[in-house]
């Protein structure tokens, strides 16, 4: 069974195929709506993907929570890169005595019929950039009890921690299942 991975990003998705070697990319251009809620983002996908082309898909959005700016970019957290840098990001938040931030990997899978929502999530903190590993904001998430940054580990390392890896262990065990009940 052939699972659609919704994205561009080459990086996300050879984090995925490791975990769901069924998977393979599709790289349409769906339409991204701007949103707080993850959810929104994810059905809209989905749903836009779904006029054009056939099959079962799964689409992933990742948001960085900074506790300092009340919770923003979350699922902005792109176009916050693109605007300030990861070096921007670190100087903003610095100015602020909490530096924490939670990371969240929402999945929607649509199997032909429904979309299955999932998420998880791992809490850390924003710091001075480090490492060249990764990709986006990895090189300034530190996540607890870690003295490294997403960027100062191999793929995977930080496959063993990750909320992106997280999720998608949950989906592979909701893929397995419903093979099972088959």
């Amino acid at each position: 069974m052939v699972i659609y991975f919704i994205t561009g990003n080459k990086s996300k998705f050879l984090e995925a195929k490791e975990i769901i070697p069924q998977l393979e990319q599709l790289d349409i251009d769906v339409e991204e709506i701007q949103s707080l809620e993850p959810k929104k983002i994810i059905e809209h996908k989905l749903k836009s993907a779904i006029k054009e082309h056939s099959g079962e898909f799964i689409v992933e959005d990742t948001s960085l929570f900074i506790t300092c700016l009340n919770g923003f970019p979350g699922p902005l957290i792109k176009w916050f890169l693109k605007s300030l840098s990861t070096e921007g990001i670190y100087t903003l938040v610095k100015t602020y005595s909490n530096t924490g931030a939670t990371a969240i990997t929402h999945i929607g899978y649509y199997d032909e019929t429904n979309i299955k929502f999932l998420s998880s999530e791992v809490s850390g903190k924003i710091v001075e950039p480090r490492g060249t590993n990764g990709f986006g904001w990895d090189c300034i998430f530190q996540p607890e009890n870690s003295k490294k940054t997403w960027a100062e580990i191999t793929l995977e390392e930080k496959n063993k921690s990750s909320m992106r890896y997280k999720v998608l262990k949950q989906l592979k065990n909701f893929l397995d299942s419903k093979k099972i009940k088959k």
